[in-house]
């Protein structure tokens, strides 16, 4: 099925609605799905969360990134000092994150590590597990709740490769719903409602319609070491996703 009409960027952002924490260094926006972290390389550079900030804040710095279609929490340094501060709490890997995935299959995680090492594809569209030429990474899983074909889990990365919770899954045999470049499958609310009724005529669409992968979570020290920690709220797609889960499918 193709999703490609749906996958675009919301109109109208009002940057400032979209920042959850602000202090005189830092802030941590809730990165809504569908814009990009930086500027693309391709026809459309119409938006970016970067080009978004610059416009309302004038020169402050993404401290890090998160994949197009992820949303949630994504800090932004207000000064070249604040980005410094927060960078090498990335290098020495101090910074604490939380995502949430959905992914197929009941699976118990309690704590569970995956560490392998993952290196690009030659188009640099994904990664694979390469064991000879790729560079280490870890996540720790922990499952959140467990529906009748799904679970929802909590993702810890230790370390910040490109994709990794999602080909990390994978190698549990647990890909993340609606990302079929590792193995997700859609899911649909026929398959979890029971005496589900299709219009005639009606494609059904899947409940989720891109990869459902939420950055929850982040926490790191101010430039004074103080304790920064904030959390975004799931956005609309990934709570109906969710709440039909709890209602249907426990």
């Amino acid at each position: 099925m193709d999703l490609s009409r749906f996958k675009k960027a919301p109109k109208n952002l009002d940057f400032k609605e979209l920042v959850i924490f602000e202090n005189d260094n830092y802030m941590v926006i809730n990165k809504p799905p569908f814009v990009p972290s930086l500027d693309e390389r391709t026809a459309d550079r119409s938006i970016s969360i970067l080009k978004l900030a610059r416009e309302t804040y004038g020169d402050v710095q993404l401290c890090h990134r998160l994949d197009k279609e992820t949303s949630g929490a994504l800090v932004i340094a207000k000064n070249p000092e604040a980005y410094r501060n927060l960078a090498m709490q990335f290098e020495h890997r101090e910074v604490q994150k939380e995502y949430h995935a959905v992914v197929n299959g009941l699976h118990d995680f309690d704590s569970i590590s995956v560490f392998l090492p993952i290196a690009p594809l030659k188009d640099g569209t994904a990664v694979r597990i390469d064991k000879a030429k790729g560079k280490m990474a870890e996540t720790i899983f922990f499952t959140i709740r467990k529906y009748t074909r799904h679970t929802l889990v909590k993702c810890i990365p230790i370390t910040g490769r490109m994709h990794q919770i999602r080909v990390h899954l994978q190698c549990l045999k647990a890909p993340i719903v609606c990302d079929p470049t590792y193995g997700g499958e859609m899911v649909f609310l026929s398959d979890i409602k029971r005496k589900f009724n299709l219009k005639n005529d009606t494609e059904e669409l899947p409940l989720m319609k891109r990869v459902a992968l939420h950055a929850h979570t982040i926490k790191f020290h101010d430039l004074d070491g103080q304790v920064i920690e904030a959390t975004a709220p799931y956005p609309n797609d990934f709570e109906v996703l969710v709440n039909q889960l709890e209602k249907f499918a426990r």
